[in-house]
């Protein structure tokens, strides 16, 4: 029996060809759809009314820029409330004013 008839009788191993094209197909279309799903969600913040832009001079001679829904009056005083502090500013003159 020559090599080529061995070669020939031999049973064809398409285990570890079959595996790799199933371990890319199946890779391919795990990505496929998570860009899918991806694409999919939106997540989008709702929309704050800030009110006009103001400017406020203070006593000492500085200028806070910020919104006008922003400024809070308790009684005679006048704050800043911040989205993590609240700033004092009593006795400030609001400027109704377009700033940059």
């Amino acid at each position: 029996m020559t090599r080529t008839e061995r070669y020939h009788l031999k049973p064809k191993s398409f285990f570890l060809k079959g595996l790799f094209i199933a371990i890319i197909l199946c890779t391919g279309l795990f990505a496929a759809f998570n860009h899918y799903a991806k694409s999919q969600i939106k997540i989008e913040a709702p929309a704050e009314d800030l009110g006009r832009k103001v400017v406020i001079q203070l006593p000492n001679g500085k200028e806070l820029k910020t919104f006008e829904n922003l400024i809070i009056k308790h009684g005679e005083k006048m704050y800043y409330q911040g989205e993590r502090n609240k700033i004092d500013v009593s006795g400030g003159k609001i400027i109704y004013e377009n700033w940059e």
